[in-house]
């Protein structure tokens, strides 16, 4: 029932919706022309009182924000989805082709624009940094940004409601909390703000394309199959082996979130499997 809603919800898309997304970005360029900031002195320059004063006000729930950042982990959220390829597997047919979008855009134009990361450039003593210190020429666009709106697009839309109201309010939730985690690169030091709003709308872009690839080609109409629930099951164990390294070293309570969302998916894959 849930999957052939997500499936019905998936069929109604059309591909002017991304004409949106593309405009905002469009605009986004046009305005920093306009401020002469298509550079890097001055892309960096134009953003440096909305990256410290958001740095500053978010820095100060240190533990909330390293742990929310890593939302943004391909692994960590796709994880926390695991259950889906049992009772939805629209929604991992749609997110394996847009998580592939997600890193082509990623890697593309982070190599592109080349612009270092806050610190890289400016004076670390002059901003909190939570975590790691991250330096290099991959700032624009924020990939945990993309990575966390990917995802929450395709489910944003495969969960869709029907009623124009209910619709308004859960587009509004899921990207509030998109933009949340999102937001979190700045608290953490990693990234300007244009960095995370490019790469929430790229994130976006990528969700759709997505679910239209899957509508037009479907590439991994199989992931649903029980046939594959071995292998499937195979991946999920070598997860949680993942995460339970990453515990030892740091024991951030979203790994368990998402060692949980990978149990509750081997749960419910065996049980469908041994059943005749």
């Amino acid at each position: 029932m849930m999957n052939s809603q997500v499936a019905k919800n998936f069929a109604q898309l059309k591909p002017a919706l991304l004409v949106l997304p593309v405009v905002l970005l469009s605009m986004i360029a046009l305005f920093l022309f306009s401020q002469n900031a298509l550079n890097t002195n001055g892309y960096v320059e134009i953003q440096k009182p909305f990256f410290y004063a958001i740095n500053s006000r978010l820095s100060e729930f240190p533990n909330l924000m390293y742990n929310l950042t890593y939302m943004g982990d391909a692994l960590v959220f796709l994880s926390m989805m695991g259950v889906f390829i049992v009772i939805a597997p629209k929604i991992w047919e749609a997110a394996v082709p847009a998580a592939l979008f997600s890193l082509l855009f990623s890697k593309l134009f982070k190599s592109l624009f080349s612009v270092p990361r806050p610190a890289g450039i400016l004076d670390q003593d002059s901003f909190h940094i939570i975590g790691k210190t991250l330096v290099g020429f991959s700032s624009l666009p924020s990939g945990h940004s993309i990575t966390v709106f990917t995802f929450l697009t395709v489910l944003m839309f495969g969960f869709m409601p029907k009623e124009l109201g209910k619709k308004i309010a859960w587009f509004a939730l899921v990207v509030f909390v998109g933009l949340i985690v999102a937001l979190t690169r700045v608290g953490v030091g990693a990234h300007y703000p244009l960095d995370v709003v490019s790469g929430s709308i790229t994130g976006y872009i990528c969700g759709l394309l997505g679910i239209f690839t899957m509508r037009k080609f479907n590439l991994f109409g199989w992931i649903g199959q029980k046939k594959w629930f071995p292998f499937l099951m195979l991946i999920f164990l070598v997860c949680v082996v993942v995460f339970v390294n990453k515990i030892r070293t740091e024991n951030l309570p979203v790994y368990y979130l998402a060692i949980v969302g990978l149990v509750v998916s081997l749960y419910k894959m065996i049980k469908v499997y041994v059943q005749k």
